[in-house]
């Protein structure tokens, strides 16, 4: 969060990792929870919540960008 607080605060995500890299990680962590019959309730949200952001043409912002959805 000390790096992230003032570019979030400001709404400045136009670095980092990416959205839509996040979302490919996720549903690969995912699927291979999913093999090991592990069940990730909390990342499958996360990943929802990504999803979002994308569908909003959100895709390419930082991670942080997350917050952009509490805002709403």
């Amino acid at each position: 969060m000390d790096n992230r607080f003032k570019t979030m605060v400001n709404s400045e995500f136009d670095f980092g990792f990416a959205v839509d890299l996040m979302i490919k990680d996720l549903k690969i962590a995912l699927s291979h929870s999913n093999d090991l019959g592990i069940k990730l309730p909390s990342t499958k949200s996360i990943l929802q919540n990504y999803k979002k952001l994308s569908t909003l043409g959100d895709g390419q912002l930082d991670t942080s960008s997350l917050i952009k959805l509490l805002e709403n």
